[in-house]
């Protein structure tokens, strides 16, 4: 059955900004209802694909927030599944039952979140009392900037216990901040796509623009010491090469200590994707956090997708391409500028400025999974994609995000 279906994502931003967790959710082809076996197998394979042998939980500090029904408060896979990173979405009529609540609060004293949604926050606060804590841990509240006042007034009540709001949906990021002076958490679907208002970033800053510049060179197949002379010049940037290489294992056990080294170790085409990366890092944007992730794993989506039908060699294209289709909000400029300042392969700007190509489709099919869009599906079968090649592919990319950013 979850064969047909395809895991699409939503971030859930602290009220510094941060992306603390997601939740994942199947999209389903056409409007029919998520079954309580498709809900229960959401849940197996997410155990599945984020639990490694040897490295545990691969999403490091992130939660997940999943939907859940009671007929699934026992399965096997929540077993898997670690217990504080793990977050169910149960409805508040469903709990209303003494026998859900009873296994409901099992759960919560081996440490699973539970997040009470479609309820009536003053009914709930009473109903649950000041025990709310062993049988939730969050609660989803439908933030409107209409309401803030009684909102604060609840939220003060719930306070006293371990409980925490979340808001949802939050779709201006005048509510987002409303949100985040009452200290909630909250979903923002696609808002920090949308540039915040405010005090924009414009440009580039001191540090971008050197790593504009050797991206130049790397395409243009400078000689590495002329590359080296560059990055001599900002040694906040050489450190970052340094501690790259030497962690990600190029230095095949030595500690690599020259510049020069390091970059005919790495080699142009890595050293070109991890200046893109740092180049969305290097972002002074105030909501760069969620666009950064974002954009990190969007590029490594893109590049996962096209692996298999385009070959291994178009990978680094196909990262840049994702990489760079939130390069404009993430420097406050028009894509168009943005394209202007550096020079990139011809199939990676139509991909960009299209959606079109090589690339524009694998682009496209990694920005559908970021929420609740349509086109998944539509976009999979054009490029001939399994659901579950992209489902698997779509993890995987959360889990890279992770270290990369840490």
């Amino acid at each position: 059955m979850h064969h047909t279906n395809f895991i699409v994502r939503e971030p859930l931003l602290d009220p510094k900004q941060r992306v603390i967790g997601y939740e994942l959710s199947w999209k389903l082809d056409d409007s029919l209802p998520v079954t309580d076996a498709a809900l229960e197998a959401l849940v197996g394979f997410v155990a599945e694909h984020l639990i490694d042998k040897e490295r545990g939980w691969l999403l490091r500090d992130k939660i997940l927030f999943l939907d859940a029904v009671p007929p699934m408060l026992s399965t096997d896979a929540l077993h898997a599944m670690p217990p504080e990173r793990t977050v169910l979405r149960m409805k508040a009529a469903d709990m209303a039952d003494p026998d859900t609540l009873s296994a409901v609060q099992g759960l919560r004293a081996g440490g699973v979140g539970i997040s009470v949604r479609d309820g009536n926050l003053g009914n709930l606060g009473k109903k649950l009392g000041k025990n709310i804590g062993l049988s939730a841990s969050y609660v989803e509240v439908r933030f409107s900037s209409v309401d803030v006042a009684a909102q604060a007034r609840t939220y003060a009540a719930l306070k006293q216990s371990t409980v925490r709001m979340v808001g949802r949906p939050v779709t201006t990021w005048a509510d987002f901040d409303a949100c985040a002076a009452l200290g909630l958490d909250a979903f923002v679907g696609k808002l920090h796509l949308t540039p915040r208002p405010g005090n924009p970033v414009n440009g580039m800053n001191p540090a971008q623009a050197i790593i504009l510049q050797l991206m130049q060179m790397v395409t243009a197949n400078e000689d590495i010491p002329k590359i080296e002379g560059v990055l001599k010049r900002d040694p906040a940037l050489s450190y970052k090469l340094l501690r790259f290489i030497n962690s990600a294992g190029f230095g095949s056990g030595r500690e690599i200590q020259s510049l020069r080294q390091a970059i005919s170790l790495l080699g142009y085409a890595p050293l070109y994707r991890w200046l893109t990366l740092l180049l969305a890092t290097a972002s002074t944007s105030g909501y760069s956090p969620v666009l950064m992730e974002t954009a990190v794993v969007r590029g490594r989506l893109a590049e996962l997708l096209g692996a298999t039908a385009l070959g291994r060699g178009e990978g680094e294209n196909l990262f840049v391409a994702g990489m760079f289709s939130l390069l404009d909000r993430l420097l406050g400029l028009p894509m168009k500028e943005v394209l202007d300042t550096i020079l990139l392969p011809n199939e990676v700007v139509r991909a960009l400025l299209t959606r079109g190509g090589m690339y524009g489709p694998y682009l496209a099919l990694a920005e559908a999974c970021e929420l609740d869009s349509n086109l998944v599906a539509s976009l999979a079968r054009s490029l001939g994609l399994s659901p579950l090649d992209v489902n698997k592919a779509h993890l995987s990319a959360l889990a890279w995000a992770q270290n990369v950013s840490a």
